[in-house]
């Protein structure tokens, strides 16, 4: 088994902020990163398929094929926008790295049959907020899903 990275850069705002608490309360609880009028980031997104080479092509996946799947569903929503309003999937919810990787990671999943031929399957993404703060989400293969679910302590170790 093999695995291929691709790197996208993208640029866009957002702001940590629960509507339920005060403004002190999410000042003390999110800092910096409550202010008003939002922050940007300059984020690193790596997304890696995996599976075996084709033996024509020589490739996992071809890359023309991953480039457009997260042009059209990944930079198309998340570039150059405000997060908090601009992504639906943030509507109610705050745009942590950690949601965003998450939302990233089920886009990907929901269109990767639309947009990749041949048998290669998302494995891995990982996004660079700061030099300090990159998350990733590990995607489990079919066959450890259901090895996670006959054993719910696997699932708890690996998920």
């Amino acid at each position: 088994m093999m695995s291929v990275t691709r790197r996208y850069r993208f640029s866009a705002s957002h702001r940590l902020h629960l509507r339920d608490l005060s403004e002190a309360e999410n000042e003390q609880l999110y800092g910096k990163c409550n202010n008003p009028f939002g922050h940007g980031h300059d984020y690193v997104l790596d997304v890696t398929a995996q599976g075996t080479a084709d033996p024509v092509t020589g490739q996992i996946a071809m890359r023309h094929e991953l480039d457009r799947l997260v042009r059209e569903q990944i930079l198309h929503a998340f570039e150059h926008r405000n997060i908090n309003l601009d992504v639906k999937q943030f509507e109610n919810s705050v745009p942590t790295t950690e949601n965003i990787v998450l939302v990233i990671a089920d886009l990907l999943k929901e269109h990767w049959s639309a947009y990749i031929s041949g048998p290669a399957r998302l494995s891995r993404i990982h996004i660079q907020e700061t030099d300090r703060n990159g998350f990733e989400v590990l995607i489990p293969s079919a066959q450890e899903e259901m090895e996670q679910k006959k054993d719910p302590e696997l699932a708890e170790v690996h998920g």
